[in-house]
């Protein structure tokens, strides 16, 4: 398969972030159409906001995954669920469902070939249809968590600008997210070589660092951040 992806054990962890997800959240949702592709879905952490939307197909390469989503979301005809890879023929022919966007959080990152990945799925979008998506920022952060979360690489303004052209899309926006974060990140990198993010961690920096940062932010777009916000358009 061409995309790696957390574990359960690791996406249950994540979990414990409402707040994160909820700040991840409004950085996209109006960003979406009514026809929501969601590529690598997990648990569902995400894919449980976009429920009002007319259609949403949640795609992960981890049936242990999809399993539990279905679980948590029972009798929602508008949820579509496949275990796929966005390499697979199986995974084109979500196109059948028209939709008119597709969103990819923390994602990316876990291809092995990125640009073929971000093609498939503007290949099965709409005509005008957009890809939203969240990545890491900054190659210099890379580190041990990086490696051991299955991320082939971070990302810059330039590479993704870069990405997109080369998969036929138009960078219409982008912009840095979570600056409290980035210092974190490369501190756990470089300076304490941590191999994994503890629970506890990921506790407190949602419970009392997430409400903050992200109103601070939703007013003034900071010039750097763990992560980059991009919005793709399809001719």
């Amino acid at each position: 398969m061409d995309l790696a992806t957390y574990t359960v054990e690791d996406q249950e962890r994540m979990t414990r972030a409402g707040n994160y997800f909820a700040w991840q959240a409004r950085l996209v949702h109006r960003e979406l159409g009514q026809r929501v592709l969601e590529v690598g879905c997990g648990l569902g952490n995400f894919t449980g906001t976009l429920l009002d939307r007319e259609a949403v197909i949640a795609v992960d390469v981890e049936p242990a995954c999809v399993e539990r989503l279905q679980e948590r979301y029972p009798d929602r005809p508008n949820l579509h669920t496949f275990v796929c890879d966005v390499a697979s023929p199986e995974f084109r022919g979500l196109a059948r469902f028209r939709p008119d966007s597709c969103v990819c959080l923390n994602v990316l990152e876990h291809t092995r070939d990125d640009l073929a990945s971000l093609e498939a799925m503007a290949s099965v979008l709409t005509p005008g249809g957009r890809v939203v998506l969240i990545v890491p920022a900054f190659q210099a952060l890379y580190g041990p968590i990086d490696r051991n979360l299955g991320h082939f690489r971070r990302y810059s303004r330039a590479t993704l600008d870069r990405l997109a052209a080369r998969a036929g899309l138009r960078l219409r926006k982008v912009r840095y997210s979570n600056c409290v974060g980035f210092f974190g990140w490369w501190m756990n990198a470089h300076l304490l070589k941590r191999e994994a993010q503890s629970a506890r961690q990921i506790e407190i920096f949602d419970r009392f660092v997430v409400p903050v940062i992200s109103a601070v932010e939703d007013r003034l777009p900071p010039p750097f951040g763990q992560s980059l916000v991009a919005v793709l358009d399809r001719p």
